[in-house]
């Protein structure tokens, strides 16, 4: 009889081979993060609902849900914009995962649970924004978009949900979700584009 194991694993299980990329003898320009282990719900808002839904997040959340391409930090989630009326909500530990957000929204919005539909990926370094130009028309510049700043966009033809986190060591940290389906294809187009600037490649549990 044929055993199957249904132990959840990343898209990227296979793809992503920690350490150093690219470019040798320099410091690494870019790095190159899959964030694992996560609860992602979206919310939509019914309609005419959109005002019910956005009292619903503040009393859940504590901050209200962005109305614009934006992401919001609450204590424990991070709430970022996917379209109108609607927003992605990003957490850890089960807290703010889809059993635990139905009673909060049932009168207001729809949900879908996200978790293991996306692969998130965290870009940071000096090259960051170098690199990220090569593949998406965003304009990335700080004085454009800022900590907080998002945008349902494309990266080589691919749907993302790209935002701007807090930065780290005084440099820009990006974060793009992408379907698990393409994550692999995108993933590689990466490390293709950040080859020539030294790329640090590994994953965390950590948002």
């Amino acid at each position: 009889m044929v055993e199957f194991s249904w132990v959840s694993r990343s898209p990227l299980d296979k793809a992503l081979v920690q350490g150093s990329h690219g470019a040798r003898g320099i410091d690494a320009g870019v790095a190159l993060t899959e964030i694992r282990n996560f609860d992602l719900v979206q919310v939509m808002a019914r309609r005419g609902k959109a005002a019910d839904m956005a009292k619903a997040a503040k009393v859940r959340f504590g901050v209200a849900a962005p109305e614009t391409p934006k992401s919001v930090g609450a204590a424990d989630a991070t709430l970022i914009w996917s379209g109108p009326d609607q927003f992605f909500a990003l957490s850890k530990g089960g807290k703010h995962g889809m059993e635990a957000l139905v009673p909060a929204f049932v009168a207001s919005a729809s949900l879908s649970d996200q978790s293991h539909a996306r692969v998130l990926i965290s870009i940071s370094g000096a090259k960051a924004r170098t690199m990220l130009a090569k593949l998406s028309s965003i304009d990335l510049h700080p004085g454009v978009f800022p900590v907080g700043a998002a945008a349902a966009t494309s990266m080589d033809h691919t749907s993302v949900t790209l935002w701007r986190g807090n930065d780290r060591d005084g440099l820009a940290v990006f974060n793009v979700l992408v379907f698990a389906t393409f994550a692999e294809s995108l993933w590689h187009t990466m490390l293709d584009s950040a080859a020539e600037y030294g790329v640090n490649i590994g994953y965390s549990e950590e948002l």
